[in-house]
């Protein structure tokens, strides 16, 4: 069970790295696939003016779940090494992470609601033990919070959306192949301690 988690939490991470990169081109085309390959913010608010809200409160709260509970779990059977190994695979600023580990430490459930599809978060409250039903009822009750923020958000923006994806859509394979350059730059520049025996 511990390595199929394994495997399946290096799934969410490369669909998602998919998702992210191709979301500029395709999430005014086919906004549900995005929200299943990736339910980051900027796709979440994007897709608001081409998709009706059923599938993207329905999509974007299970794949957020999915995400987290993965992530929590991994936190809690592999403790410290997934929490550096995780960091090693995302590949952003250390500062930022502890940052959010601090946070996390500091404010528990309620970084947990604030921050419910956040790997560090989700993977640090895991190794901290804290109680799954804590954590369930705080990252379901955030999920719906910023699953709804972005929705209105993003009906309040749409002609704003709308144009912004229109002059993306003049050149969206080349600030896909841009972006995925970018991607593979930064693995390629990563030192990744391996990933977590199970």
């Amino acid at each position: 069970m511990r390595k199929l988690l394994v495997v399946f939490t290096s799934f969410l991470f490369a669909i998602g790295t998919i998702g992210t990169n191709i979301g500029p081109a395709l999430v005014d085309d086919r906004p549900a696939l995005i929200l299943m390959l990736s339910s980051r913010n900027r796709n979440l608010f994007g897709s608001v003016p081409y998709i009706d809200p059923l599938p993207f409160f329905l999509i974007g709260f299970i794949r957020l779940l999915v995400a987290a509970t993965a992530l929590f779990y991994v936190g809690r059977l592999f403790g410290e090494r997934a929490l550096r190994w995780t960091e090693s695979q995302v590949g952003e600023m250390p500062r930022i992470y502890r940052w959010t580990e601090a946070a996390t430490i500091r404010a528990g459930w309620l970084a947990v609601f604030l921050m419910p599809g956040s790997n560090i978060v989700c993977l640090l409250v895991g190794h901290l033990k804290m109680a799954p039903k804590k954590f369930f009822a705080s990252v379901i009750a955030g999920i719906i919070f910023r699953l709804t923020v972005l929705w209105y958000g993003g009906k309040a923006f749409e002609d704003q959306i709308r144009a912004a994806l229109d002059w993306i859509d003049q050149y969206q394979w080349c600030i896909v192949g841009a972006l995925f350059a970018i991607t593979f730059f930064q693995t390629s520049r990563r030192k990744s301690p391996g990933a977590p025996e199970a």
